[in-house]
């Protein structure tokens, strides 16, 4: 199970930190990712980890201002957002696949196979 946490309401230009704690499997070795959807849009690959290189990959619209991490002791994944803007508004979703064999870029394309519940973070102007 995952269980995503940390959104919230947050003016723009502001900061928040998702953290994603996974139990009952462990993300240890595995590619892990956030995912995002707005109302109304279709779900956006925001940033994903993959483990077995340590890379990480980002959308283009949130490059230099988000940052994906995991610590593996604590099973728990983490999504820094900084300057956030009013477009950031959506439902975010922490997500893994449990077997790592595809690129970053593919995993934010097509998504992953294993998905938390989602947490709201709303961006005002």
């Amino acid at each position: 199970q995952l269980q995503a946490s940390g959104g919230g309401l947050v003016q723009a230009g502001g900061s928040l930190r998702l953290s994603c704690a996974a139990s009952g499997l462990s993300f240890g070795g595995r590619a892990i990712g956030w995912f995002r959807q707005a109302p109304g849009k279709e779900r956006e690959g925001v940033a994903c980890l993959t483990q077995s290189n340590g890379r990480t990959y980002y959308a283009d619209s949130v490059k230099g201002r988000f940052t994906i991490s995991s610590d593996n002791a604590k099973n728990t994944v983490y999504l820094q957002m900084n300057s956030l803007k009013p477009e950031d508004t959506a439902v975010y979703y922490c997500a893994v696949d449990l077997v790592e064999t595809k690129s970053g870029s593919w995993y934010l394309r097509n998504g992953m196979d294993y998905w938390g519940q989602g947490t709201q973070v709303t961006v005002s102007s």
